[in-house]
């Protein structure tokens, strides 16, 4: 690599996965270097993690990439992180990590229930959400409720790509997409507010919240010891970062109003960018990351996760297959759709219209195969999308084109079923990290390398492939995806009860 040369280095943090990529100022990648972290499930409903190791493997993650890319640390023009959103990071009040709680626990859902039935048309009134199992304020209050000894202690409520960034940095610090992501600001002005604290039965949290700066903003500079485990230059900057569902939609070219972003990964996310915020309750939720800047989002873990969960627990057992999921893309592709086809309810991990949903494969004959399981799971998923879509619709957001990223986008055949079953044109974006690019893009917005956002997606993104809608499969699809919606009502009562 040129010694004059200078990049941008963005940070993707998931539930496990933490990716660190390099991107040259065109937005192309030029080295990526990835952890695979642990998760835990004390107690069934928890999902934790080790903060600890998540910090270690970041700094792994971050060296092995510049060893990867052969580029001085002193190139790195900044730094961005993207992390998931909702969750519980707590540091304790010497700035030691206290508690990893990931996305995908549901440890607070009578308490969410709870708060929704006493205030939750206030609740929206005030953050256009209500409480939910793994949104952070309502994982707080179960902290303080259940584990009093733990709240007493704690001395910072961040995310996760804000954990990184403080131990980067040394400040405690969170940035607007994400904390009006997860119900703890005032919208739209997207500010801390007492009553909403109140409300969550967190009067006294005020304190426990970090500095609030826009995403784009320099929130601290790398420190020697952070410089030391990383290989990083100390000093460099590092910015707030964002909600990961902002930042892999800006990756992948979106961010203007009116402009959809599906996200086919752990959760299904399906969200179009506004300048002002839907106020419809049925929405699940809004985000702002800038003046005049917003995103309405249905989303429930309910997306590629699915197949993950597949292939590891069917595909991947006893290592006998080197392209797991390429198994699965040529089973499917070789079974031809069909009426009588199978269905799957892509509730592993519950649904937003229930904690208590689960998955299941229903309709299944003698003369079905594998891939005919597989085709299930794939059009679940794609019908759960779907039905998000159209609470989106329902509540006045309109799009006619729309940008498919993550894990999902790479099938050879999910993007196609996603432009049948929707109607809409699909593109495919170049990147496939579109989350760390998105935050590499709001770093060189932050150090000036472009001047807003436009001018660095028209610059750092590009489009890879476009799927045209088939109206002979859209009628295939909407038929099928009728008789889901009516299969989910049917299992309503079941799953009510077994979860008793």
């Amino acid at each position: 690599m040129a010694k004059n040369s200078k990049y941008l280095l963005g940070l993707d943090a998931g539930n496990t996965v933490i990716k660190a990529v390099l991107f040259d100022l065109e937005g192309r990648q030029i080295a990526m270097h990835t952890l695979d972290g642990q998760s835990t499930t004390p107690e069934p409903g928890h999902v934790e993690r080790d903060l600890n190791e998540l910090w270690l493997n970041s700094g792994e993650a971050i060296r092995g990439c510049l060893t990867k890319a052969g580029v001085a640390a002193d190139q790195i023009a900044a730094i961005g992180c993207a992390g998931h959103g909702n969750g519980l990071y707590l540091l304790d009040q010497a700035g030691a990590p206290l508690v990893g709680i990931q996305s995908l626990d549901t440890r607070a859902a009578d308490i969410a229930a709870e708060l929704s039935a006493a205030h939750g048309d206030r609740f929206h009134e005030i953050c256009l959400q209500k409480p939910w199992p793994s949104q952070t304020p309502t994982l707080l209050a179960w902290i303080k409720r259940h584990r009093p000894e733990v709240y007493a202690k704690a001395g910072t409520v961040l995310l996760c790509k804000d954990f990184i960034t403080y131990q980067l940095t040394g400040e405690r610090v969170s940035e607007l997409s994400d904390m009006s992501g997860c119900g703890l600001t005032r919208m739209p002005a997207c500010g801390y507010d007492d009553e909403l604290l109140a409300l969550y039965g967190l009067a006294d949290a005020r304190g426990l919240l970090p500095r609030l700066i826009d995403p784009a903003e320099v929130a601290g500079t790398v420190t020697a010891e952070a410089a030391a485990v990383t290989g990083l230059a100390q000093g460099t900057p590092v910015i707030g970062g964002y909600f990961d569902v902002v930042s892999s939609a800006m990756g992948s070219g979106v961010v203007k109003a009116g402009e959809a972003s599906i996200i086919a990964g752990t959760w299904s996310i399906n969200q179009v960018f506004s300048s002002a915020p839907v106020t419809d309750p049925s929405v699940f939720m809004v985000s702002g990351f800038g003046a005049n800047r917003f995103v309405n989002i249905e989303a429930s873990a309910t997306s590629a996760a699915n197949l993950e969960w597949y292939v590891r627990e069917f595909v991947e057992r006893g290592a006998h297959h080197d392209d797991p999921f390429g198994f699965c893309n040529d089973l499917l592709g070789k079974v031809s759709p069909s009426k009588n086809d199978p269905f799957f309810h892509p509730f592993l991990y519950g649904s937003g219209q229930g904690a208590e949903f689960r998955a299941g494969f229903y309709g299944l004959a003698g003369w079905h195969g594998e891939g005919h399981m597989l085709r299930a799971l794939f059009e679940g998923v794609m019908f759960e999308h779907r039905r998000h879509i159209e609470v989106l619709q329902s509540a006045g957001v309109s799009f006619d084109r729309a940008v498919l990223s993550g894990g999902g986008s790479r099938s050879p055949h999910w993007p196609q079923m996603f432009a049948d079953c929707l109607d809409v044109p699909i593109t495919v974006a170049e990147a496939r990290e579109t989350g760390a690019l998105g935050a590499a893009i709001g770093a060189a917005v932050a150090v000036g390398e472009v001047s807003d956002y436009d001018d660095g997606i028209a610059r750092m993104t590009r489009a890879k492939q476009h799927f045209e809608p088939d109206a002979s499969m859209g009628a295939h699809y909407s038929d099928r995806y009728s008789t889901y919606l009516d299969l989910i009502d049917t299992m309503r009562s079941f799953w009510a009860r077994a979860s008793t």
